[in-house]
């Protein structure tokens, strides 16, 4: 009497097994895509947030440290990193230039096809060689720029990005946005790079649209 309760364990193992068989494939057909994310495609994503065809930014000009005024246009061709902040800031400012200093030399020979433009929001006390002593003392090729309060206002209000002045018993207290905005050669806002986010994070953002492929 066991010998045919042996064969219909067979039948049913034979029968089973192709099932598995199919059901596994057809997991796999389904985690193709999510794999390939993982895998070879991975690197077209940025690693901050990517605002791609979203209403941020626009084209501005403003004055740079020696008096001359400088637009985002003149910068077409190149990736540029836009940050906001002052001279006197006491953390923020400083790490973020430092920090985009070594993004330039992570990108070893693509720097030279990079921008840094930090614009100050605290135009009073950043005037033209205060500006342009400390953007530089970060990396040379870095561009200190200031505005009136209307023209610093439309380049904060088109990025998005929030600044506030606040006069209190004789000191100036700032505040303001610290996030960094990529902007790709052709004159578009692509990434939203926070401040938590690495140099060499960075760094593969800044790659991605010097080489194109996150379009």
């Amino acid at each position: 009497m066991s010998e045919p309760k042996r064969e219909g364990r067979d039948r049913l193992f034979a029968v089973a097994v192709p099932l598995v068989a199919v059901a596994a494939i057809a997991a796999l057909a389904a985690l193709t895509p999510a794999l390939s994310w993982l895998g070879s495609d991975r690197a077209a994503h940025f690693h901050g947030r990517d605002v791609t065809g979203q209403n941020w930014g626009a084209q501005f000009t403003l004055t740079d440290p020696a008096g001359h005024r400088v637009s985002l246009a003149d910068e077409k061709g190149k990736a540029v990193l836009l940050a906001f902040g002052y001279t006197h800031c006491p953390d923020a400012c400083p790490t973020t230039l430092a920090r985009l200093a070594e993004v330039r030399h992570l990108l070893g020979g693509d720097a030279p096809r990079v921008q840094v433009l930090f614009v100050t929001v605290d135009p009073e006390r950043d005037k033209g060689p205060i500006l342009g002593r400390y953007v530089s003392a970060f990396d040379p090729t870095f561009i200190g720029l200031s505005g009136s309060e209307d023209e610093t206002d439309a380049v904060a209000t088109a990025f998005h990005a929030d600044y506030g002045i606040t006069k209190y018993q004789g000191e100036i207290l700032v505040e303001h946005s610290v996030d960094t905005y990529l902007i790709d050669p052709s004159g578009r806002t692509r990434d939203v790079i926070p401040y938590s986010l690495a140099a060499r994070e960075v760094a593969d953002d800044v790659r991605l649209v010097l080489d194109g492929s996150s379009s």
